[in-house]
């Protein structure tokens, strides 16, 4: 996986073991490989459609890591000056989605399956879905 270069972002590793043929374990812990207690955590699958894009928001508090966990995707970052591609193709490498980071999903395989966890309980009042006023907040916050 390549180096991260925008803000409030960075790749974890978490422990993996690949006992094949009996299955694939991974493990996470809070506090350890995962940088926050853990509040909350989702999964989006069936990404059939070829044209989906996810996200397309920012948070102004919420830290998260998001993993794909079978199959792959794009995970395009946006810090407000910096913006990165990242193929998320591998379930033991997640990338941290930290606050103030404009991201979008897409180009999901069809097998994709994407583990987000997150360090607060949902709050619609954290979100930030409009791009614009993302790029303004990012700028005053330099």
């Amino acid at each position: 996986m390549k180096k991260i270069k925008v803000k409030n972002s960075g790749i974890i590793e978490i422990q993996s073991f690949d006992n094949f043929p009996d299955g694939y374990l991974a493990i996470g812990e809070a506090r350890k490989n995962i940088p926050f207690n853990i509040k909350r955590f989702y999964f989006i699958k069936n990404l059939f459609n070829k044209k989906t894009v996810r996200g397309k928001h920012a948070h102004h508090r919420l830290e998260q890591c998001i993993f794909c966990i079978n199959g792959k995707f794009t995970l395009e970052l946006d810090d407000g000056e910096n913006k990165q591609n990242i193929l998320m193709n591998n379930p033991r490498y997640g990338v941290i989605l930290g606050h103030m980071l404009w991201h979008d999903m897409k180009k999901f395989s069809k097998d994709c399956i994407i583990l987000v966890v997150a360090s607060m309980y949902y709050n619609e009042k954290d979100y930030i879905r409009n791009y614009d006023e993302f790029k303004q907040l990012a700028k005053a916050v330099k």
